[in-house]
């Protein structure tokens, strides 16, 4: 651990599944953390999955004893954004609504030291809606992780019109300490993965109308495009109801109608069938 990362801390804003991945990941790392979550059960919830998964990876061999022991005490949950203890980096992780990020762009400028970096991890949002809701528009960029967090080698850093070099070095310094790549790309709706994988996803989503099963559209992909997942597959691991939020905003930001939401992933997320998480999605994980 560096004598900055012992000192700094990062600031994680929502406690689902990739706002306590990305904490597990920082706290790894010999950051200190403070996750924002106002709901006590996600709180929890959060608390236990990032125990669960700390003990996980010493078993694996992904960290060593030390490593985990620190990692634990490492990551503190407060519920609002007026009690970060004085925060250097912020990597937003609250719900693919527009709204609600632009809300809590805004809180975090009030709350957080001039030299604070405001990071999202949105799917899609332009980073330039973000930092207009701030009086920092140099000092907001995107990280979009992937998940799950720990296990992903790369993040997507987007810069925005105004991103500050300055800023853009910090951020991908941070992710450099993670053990991960930083591949800057520029600011538009989905940016690049999400604005091609999104399409892909609903596509493929949208080809089981002709009676085509989701594990047959993923092997095509997986055995004739030596593809890792399939794009039904990867649908779940992402979340069916996030994969929605962000065709939702894809077309929202771009007017584009094949940013759309077939009625195969529509009816899934209706029953409450979001994927791995759930134990359904498009294929059966119970």
């Amino acid at each position: 651990m560096t004598a900055s990362q012992a000192d700094g801390l990062v600031a994680v804003i929502g406690a689902g599944t990739m706002g306590t991945g990305i904490a597990q990941c920082l706290a790894q790392a010999g950051f200190r953390v403070e996750i924002v979550e106002p709901d006590p059960e996600a709180a929890e919830r959060s608390r236990r999955d990032l125990l669960e998964a700390v003990r996980l990876a010493l078993l694996l061999g992904h960290v060593d004893r030390a490593t985990a022991a620190g990692a634990a005490e490492r990551v503190r949950w407060v519920a609002k954004i007026g009690e970060l203890d004085g925060a250097d980096f912020v990597i937003e992780c609250a719900t693919e609504r527009i709204a609600l990020k632009e809300s809590l762009f805004g809180e975090l400028d009030r709350h957080c030291p001039a030299h604070t970096v405001l990071a999202s991890c949105t799917s899609a949002i332009p980073i330039a809606r973000l930092a207009a809701a701030t009086e920092r528009p140099d000092r907001v960029l995107g990280l979009h992780f992937m998940n799950p967090a720990p296990l992903t080698t790369a993040v997507e850093v987007v810069r925005g019109a105004q991103t500050a070099p300055q800023s853009l070095a910090r951020a991908t310094d941070l992710v450099g300490a993670l053990g991960k790549e930083a591949i800057v790309v520029g600011d538009r709706p989905g940016f690049v993965l999400n604005r091609v994988l999104m399409l892909c996803i609903a596509e493929a989503a949208a080809t089981l109308d002709t009676g085509t099963d989701a594990a047959t559209v993923d092997a095509l992909f997986e055995q004739c495009l030596g593809h890792r997942m399939g794009p039904l597959r990867t649908a779940d691991l992402i979340g069916l109801d996030n994969v929605a939020d962000t065709l939702e905003v894809l077309r929202h930001e771009t007017a584009e109608p094949h940013y759309r939401v077939p009625p195969a992933l529509a009816a899934l997320v209706d029953a409450g069938h979001h994927g791995r998480k759930t134990g359904r999605g498009f294929h059966d994980y119970r």
